[in-house]
């Protein structure tokens, strides 16, 4: 008969395993993401607050909702001195006319996304920075949590000098407060935060939930579909316009047949100003179908995502006609891959905290790109490494 009292330790351990998991390990776990769950339902857009915790976590910081603001260290986004004074605006800066006869600058900054954007000291840093450095387009939302942050800012600039009149400033409203009761008891409370008497811009600041088994919002609870929802909640974004809460709406992540829904309202509500989307020379049909669309009705573009991304920034860098491009003008990838954008009438939102990198961002009207270059950067989206870059295909 075989010898089986060789298997009989690994038998042994192996059940002292599953034993220690299922005793101790397991509850634990369960413990820990019922913690997890409870401290996240807690807030009324769970979701904003992962990303806030996530961003910074990514980068080394402390992430402040856990921690505190303030406490961040290590990052460019220094302190603005006390006696900067406001500096000229770019020369050659170029604007988009908007349908109620506002015009918004071409390039702006973008306050999301990074760990910087999540701690409301250093919000408040950067957008003094961006003001002060002769910038006028802040783009924000209510995802964000940093709405009073960017108010202490620009109340900040008015101070210093800038007139309110120069400054654009853009929020969004998100998918969890979509629905006509909700949106008109939002769009105020986006005010009280930011300490403005209007904005600029609002924008809704995606067609439907990602994620709809877990965003609720006031559609979801009364079964509205979806086409429903953005149509209820353009509606009361108009009387918000009317009222002079906003000077401009729009749309985000919006794709040709959610624009048409809007359309199918009518003169009876306020057009659609901007649409806001990640679109660079990287673009699937998609995206591109919706850049056409836009141009053709009227509707300005904001491109974010302008150097492909957070996740993709990287992979910019190694692409060969933009790295030829950028050595032929004697500039960055980044500074080429958002002209191209300024010459395809769009604008642009970079994200950054650090000062030098804004400086550098609104040197982008500095240059212009030759009709070859510009044919070379649009064929982009048809080379192999354009497969590498992620696109959330259109929601429904």
């Amino acid at each position: 008969m075989p010898d089986n009292n060789d298997t009989k330790p690994k038998r042994t351990i192996f059940g002292m395993l599953c034993g220690f998991i299922l005793k101790f390990l397991l509850p634990l776990i369960i413990l820990m993401v019922a913690i997890v769950v409870g401290y996240f339902r807690q807030f009324e857009m769970p979701e904003a607050v992962f990303f806030a915790i996530v961003f910074p976590l990514g980068k080394g910081h402390l992430p402040p909702p856990l921690f505190g603001h303030g406490k961040m260290q290590g990052t460019s986004t220094i302190p603005v001195p006390d006696d900067m004074v406001p500096q000229a605006r770019p020369e050659g800066e170029t604007m988009l006319e908007l349908p109620f006869g506002e015009r918004m600058p071409q390039a702006g900054l973008g306050m999301c996304c990074r760990a910087s954007a999540y701690d409301d000291e250093l919000v408040y840093r950067s957008v003094l920075w961006y003001l002060l450095s002769g910038g006028r387009l802040i783009d924000g939302a209510d995802l964000y949590l940093n709405h009073a942050a960017i108010g202490r800012g620009i109340k900040e600039a008015m101070r210093r000098g800038i007139p309110r009149e120069e400054i654009f400033v853009t929020t969004k409203l998100w998918t969890r407060q979509y629905g006509y009761n909700k949106t008109k008891e939002a769009v105020p409370r986006f005010l009280e935060e930011l300490g403005l008497e209007y904005v600029d811009l609002v924008l809704m600041h995606s067609a439907s939930h990602v994620f709809p088994q877990l965003m609720t919002s006031d559609c979801t609870k009364r079964k509205l579909s979806n086409k429903e929802c953005r149509q209820e909640t353009w509606k009361a974004l108009s009387e918000l316009r009317e009222a002079g809460l906003t000077r401009n709406i729009g749309v985000s992540n919006f794709h040709v047949k959610h624009l048409e829904e809007i359309s199918e309202l009518g003169s009876e509500v306020a057009p659609i100003a901007v649409n806001q989307y990640l679109f660079n020379p990287f673009s699937p049909d998609f995206a591109v179908d919706t850049y056409n669309y836009c141009k053709e009705h009227g509707i300005a573009i904001t491109a974010y995502g302008s150097l492909g991304g957070t996740l993709q920034h990287f992979s910019t860098q190694t692409v060969d006609t933009l790295e030829k491009v950028a050595k032929h003008h004697d500039t960055s990838i980044s500074q080429i891959a958002l002209r191209w954008a300024i010459q395809k009438n769009v604008a642009v939102i970079p994200g950054t905290g650090n000062p030098k990198h804004m400086r550098e961002n609104l040197k982008v009207y500095d240059f212009e790109l030759s009709e070859e270059e510009m044919k070379a950067l649009d064929e982009l989206r048809n080379d192999e490494k354009a497969k590498e870059f992620f696109y959330m295909g259109p929601l429904d």
